[in-house]
This record gives structure tokens, C-alpha cells and sequence, in this order.
């Protein structure tokens, strides 16, 4: 019906769960993809480029960067991070629903290029829980995890800016959420309206 897959944002403050319900939904979900964002970061342990994400150089990021090649980029903690236009662009041709794990600064540029982007924020059930989860990542130092809670209290912020908000208690539970979400937008008369005018007339 649609001409094109959903383009769906999920965002929310570091150690609340996003790769863990985007890992879900795409292997519940076979129309359902997730970009592999870039990032100049080097790779955490079982990481493999080109699978969690597409690891480069702050050189190759400038150069791709000047020649406009992405939909958004942000950096956070100290490194780079970018999502390929390009690439969520030939997966929507192909009738994929793309989601787009990314940070707020990130899904401000889509709000602000792109009136197609379905933004979802996803909470942790509290602050306790958050801080323990960014806290047992065991890949961060000390500082770096109160640089990171410090940086999610003020991400929460956002909230207000999304269309919808998910809180991440129990997983499963965080899945079928966003599920109905999906399943109500390709539901929308406008977003149905080429095949809405085939059958019934233009207004």
C-alpha cells in the first residue's frame, strides 16, 4: 500500500537498552532492518566492523561528511557517530522499514530534515536502574561513567520532543510496543494515499 518503508527513529540515554530491543525487533520482525551506523570509536570486545557498526578514522568521517553522504551525525563521549543516507534510503526503495538506533543529537537532525521519521524515546524504568545498567557495561572507567549518567539525566529531556515513548522495563514487553507502533503508522490515511486514491478517487 505504502510506496516505501517506514523510517523509524529510537532514541534514548546511554545504558537503556536500545541495541538490545533493536536486536529483537529485527530478528522478530523480517521487513524490519537496522542501519549500521559508522562511528570512529574503536571496537568494544566482540565487535565486528561492518556488523555493529561500520568502524573508520575521523579522516574517512571528514571526508565523507563534506561530501554529504550522511542522514545525521553526532558526536558523543568523545567520538564520532553517523548514519549513511545512502543506505536507509535504498532499504525504504525496497520496502523495508529501517529503525535508526541513535542518540538525541542525532534524532534532532532527522526531526529537522525529514517529516517521515517516526521518533520513539525509550526510558529505563528509573534512575537506579539506569545507573546500574550504564555501570555493569564493563568496558568504561570510572569517570566515563559518570560522564555517562551525567549525559543521560540530560538526555531524558528530550522526551518531549518525540512522538512516542516506550519505557524498558521487561524487553518483550518494550517489543510489542513499538510493534503496535509500526502497525498503527502504515495504518495512517496519508500514508496510504496513492492507494487510497486508486480505489476511491482523489479528493
Amino acid at each position: 500500500m505504502m510506496s516505501k518503508g517506514l523510517l523509524i527513529v529510537l532514541s534514548g540515554p546511554s545504558g537503556v537498552g536500545k541495541g538490545t530491543i533493536c536486536r529483537v525487533l529485527c530478528r522478530e520482525n523480517r521487513h524490519l532492518v537496522r542501519t549500521t551506523s559508522l562511528t570512529t570509536r574503536p571496537p568494544r570486545k566482540g565487535e565486528e566492523d561492518g556488523v555493529d557498526y561500520h568502524f573508520v578514522s575521523e579522516k574517512k568521517f571528514y571526508e565523507l561528511k563534506n561530501q554529504g553522504a550522511f542522514l545525521e551525525w553526532a558526536k558523543v563521549h568523545g567520538n564520532f557517530y553517523a548514519t549513511l543516507a545512502g543506505e536507509v534510503e535504498e532499504l525504504r526503495q525496497k520496502d523495508y522499514d529501517v529503525i535508526m538506533e541513535i542518540d538525541v543529537q542525532g534524532a534532532a537532525q532527522i526531526r529537522s530534515s525529514s517529516a517521515e521519521g517516526i521518533s520513539i524515546f525509550l526510558l529505563p524504568p528509573s534512575m537506579e536502574e539506569l545507573w546500574q545498567r550504564i555501570n555493569g557495561r564493563g568496558s568504561d572507567t570510572p569517570d566515563a561513567i559518570k560522564d555517562r549518567f551525567k549525559t543521560a539525566r540530560h538526555e531524558l529531556m528530550e522526551v518531549w520532543k518525540y512522538d512516542y515513548v516506550i519505557i524498558n522495563d521487561i524487553v518483550s514487553r518494550a517489543v510489542k510496543d513499538i510493534e503496535g507502533i509500526i502497525a498503527a503508522e502504515k495504518c495512517r490515511v496519508e500514508r496510504n494515499k496513492k492507494f487510497l486514491e486508486d480505489i476511491i478517487g482523489k479528493r
